[in-house]
């Protein structure tokens, strides 16, 4: 992948997170900010922070594996310059784990053909297996 194309996808991810941002409505108070966990599809972001971080995630599909992309920023910088990404490409249904310093974590894990990416508890996935 070239890199200028890296860069519009970096572009169209921020673009898409400030769309949403919008469609959703100013946040009731300055230190809340819209939330969307999913499930999306592709192109579709899921903003939502891991500890005192920032995050939005959305994804390509292609040839029935989900190519994510996820951008991460500290939520006190408001210049973004904190701000990473990294991109993985999963099969359908593994997941993919972002963890904080604070020990704070999500997981995203693609759906079937690449149909859907969604943030999951794994702590609720271990009860029920538990229960099994």
């Amino acid at each position: 992948m070239s890199s200028l194309t890296r860069i519009g996808l970096l572009g169209f991810a921020t673009a898409s997170a400030f769309v949403a941002l919008g469609v959703a409505g100013p946040p009731a108070r300055a230190e809340d900010f819209a939330q969307n966990l999913g499930p999306v599809g592709p192109h579709e972001p899921i903003l939502t922070r891991v500890g005192n971080k920032r995050v939005i995630a959305f994804y390509e599909p292609g040839n029935g594996h989900c190519a994510i992309n996820v951008v991460v920023w500290d939520n006190s910088d408001a210049d973004g310059n904190s701000a990473a990404r990294v991109r993985v490409s999963l099969n359908p249904r593994p997941m993919a784990h972002i963890d904080s310093a604070e020990n704070k974590s999500i997981n995203l894990q693609g759906g079937d053909s690449a149909g859907s990416l969604a943030l999951v508890d794994t702590s609720k996935m271990i009860a029920a297996r538990a229960a099994e």
